[in-house]
């Protein structure tokens, strides 16, 4: 009966206000960044809009582990990819402003595509040998604006709420940059949305913001890559129940 009135009240109310909060950020995104205001528009509307999804759909969240942010410090920011969730969690309560590193084909998505292209994020087509390089010549533009870099290691959603293998695409970064990279532990997103579902589950979400970790600590490369992604991994491990490690 509960899932029945969720239905209905995220059929006639939820989805109706998210649709048209999309629509306003992506303007709001589009308008401030053509006229110079990058820096705080292609952020600040889009944690309010993740802040409001949140809300519509009923979910709580719990954010631990800010202290471990220094304040005007840039970082490669990763964690692990559970849901659809995992994008508002992020952009709504991780508190630093940041660029995504996200696949290609997000650029097709009706209105988060166009904001997400005015906002400076940082597209992938992994199909393409010079995408690498590609990617840190954006990095690097994007660090020149004092932003922090969000990468999900695992490259796609989980479909059994377990971790993935991390691939090294963000140690690399971190190391090129010499910034620090930033573990992040996401949980409960996967059983609020999770891959090939339509409505959400109303959820405590939470997240986990780990000491940052530099790829130089790790010894020499190109094992320090290795040993630095595992170590990641194992950082946003620790705050999630074993059956997703």
């Amino acid at each position: 009966m509960l899932r029945i009135l969720y239905l209905l009240y995220f059929c006639l109310i939820a989805f109706p206000l998210f649709t048209v909060c999309t629509i306003l950020c992506t303007l709001v995104t589009v308008i401030g960044c053509s006229l110079g205001g990058r820096r705080i528009f292609a952020y600040y509307p889009g944690m309010i809009w993740s802040k409001v999804a949140i809300i519509l759909s009923g979910c709580r969240i719990k954010v631990q582990g800010r202290e471990h942010i220094r304040p005007k410090q840039n970082y490669v920011v990763v964690a692990n990819h559970q849901g659809a969730f995992d994008i508002f969690m992020m952009y709504g309560h991780l508190g630093i402003p940041f660029r995504w590193v996200m696949k290609d084909g997000i650029r097709k998505i009706p209105f988060v595509g166009l904001a997400c292209r005015y906002a400076g994020f940082i597209f992938v087509d992994d199909r393409k040998p010079s995408s690498i390089q590609y990617t840190m010549r954006q990095a690097k533009k994007v660090l020149s604006e004092n932003t922090s870099i969000f990468i999900f290691p695992e490259g796609s959603r989980t479909t059994n709420g377990r971790m993935g293998r991390f691939k090294k695409g963000a140690i690399l970064m971190a190391d090129e940059l010499d910034i620090p990279l930033l573990p992040v532990s996401i949980e409960g997103s996967y059983k609020t949305l999770p891959i090939g579902k339509v409505l959400p589950r109303p959820t405590l979400l939470k997240l986990t913001i780990h000491p940052e970790m530099k790829v130089s600590d790790f010894g020499e490369k190109p094992q320090a890559f290795v040993a630095a992604a595992e170590a990641a991994k194992r950082s946003i491990a620790s705050a999630l129940p074993l059956e997703q490690n």
